[in-house]
């Protein structure tokens, strides 16, 4: 079934996502939130607006990097550069569970690792684990995410339409176009994100509901 969506004013998306997450309970250490979406979306980035909207509802905010657990390059690499089936497997699901989900889970011990690996030079980050703070939101941000299975809480999917994706991908990242097609097909994450979001044009996004 499709969504319907209405259209937001673009200074207005953090503080709407923002309340949208204050409102949700938190089972565990903190609450656990997926932020999908392409690359030339930047997850990350939109992940990270919602920092001081957050900190004024009293909810510190961390946002993890999905590259910083993909897998080891000898594996994520092992059919080339610009492998289809092997992009949809970067992420080291076994280490987001292990070391960043559910340790922040119902049950969990509540110290968790902001990051793993290096997805430049390969090399550990060896950055330390850390405990939870009080009401504290941690948004691991990056593609495919979705459809895993992994333990989130609240699930964000920032969506653009095939032939956005085609113009606003690097000529160098268009490989990953065919990935993308796929996952909408499989994955369908603009109905199956808890928040859709629709991010063809960053300066007139819609939501869903």
């Amino acid at each position: 079934m499709s969504r319907s969506y209405r259209p937001i004013a673009a200074e207005e998306l953090a503080e709407y996502v923002a309340d949208t997450l204050t409102a949700r309970p938190v089972p565990g250490a903190a609450l656990r939130v997926a932020l999908d979406g392409p690359a030339c979306a930047e997850p990350t980035a939109v992940a990270e607006t919602l920092r001081t909207p957050l900190l004024v509802r009293g909810r510190p905010l961390t946002v993890v990097r999905a590259e910083s657990f993909w897998r080891d390059a000898s594996l994520r690499l092992e059919y080339g550069r610009e492998d289809v089936e092997s992009f949809a497997q970067w992420l080291d699901e076994g280490a987001t569970r292990r070391e960043l989900l559910e340790p922040l889970g119902p049950g969990g011990s509540g110290v968790y690792l902001p990051s793993l690996r290096d997805p430049v030079s390969n090399r550990s980050t060896r950055e330390r684990a850390r405990a939870a703070r009080p009401g504290e939101v941690v948004v691991l941000a990056g593609e495919l995410l979705l459809g895993r299975g992994l333990p989130f809480d609240v699930t964000l999917h920032l969506g653009l339409s095939p032939g956005a994706r085609e113009r606003r991908t690097d000529p160098a990242r268009q490989w990953t176009l065919e990935a993308w097609r796929d996952y909408d097909e499989r994955v369908r994450p603009a109905e199956s994100a808890d928040i859709a979001i629709r991010y063809d044009d960053p300066s007139r996004p819609a939501r869903s509901g």
